[in-house]
């Protein structure tokens, strides 16, 4: 958003949906690597990440339902 309090730009909001979308991409390949790493899913590195890719998961679907 731009600081003129203007709504930002269609391209600008694809642009956050794609970024969020990659980064839920990297965070669960991530903790996939990490399982098989630690052989684990109760791991405390595994859970982290996958506790932080629920946050990313919620963030998107958050955006997601506001745009319906």
């Amino acid at each position: 958003m731009t600081g003129s309090g203007k709504r930002p730009a269609k391209g600008e909001i694809n642009a956050r949906r794609l970024s969020l979308e990659d980064e839920i991409r990297i965070l669960r390949s991530r903790m996939e690597q990490l399982f098989v790493q630690e052989n684990s899913f109760t791991s405390a590195n595994v859970i982290e990440i996958s506790s932080l890719l629920d946050l990313k998961i919620n963030e998107y679907m958050r955006g997601h339902s506001r745009r319906r």
